[in-house]
């Protein structure tokens, strides 16, 4: 029977922990943009129509 690669597996879930924390963090950046842009593009359509 072949030996677990171990660091292999630690890799992958490092990955993919990786991966959850950016696209969380990228949520929360997304989210606090669109509070802060939200308002400024509903004045700026307001003017521009």
């Amino acid at each position: 029977m072949a030996k677990t690669n171990y660091s292999f597996e630690k890799r992958q879930r490092e990955i993919a922990k990786k991966k959850k924390q950016d696209s969380k963090q990228a949520k929360k950046t997304a989210s606090r943009d669109g509070a802060k842009m939200g308002p400024d593009t509903k004045a700026s359509t307001a003017t521009d129509a």
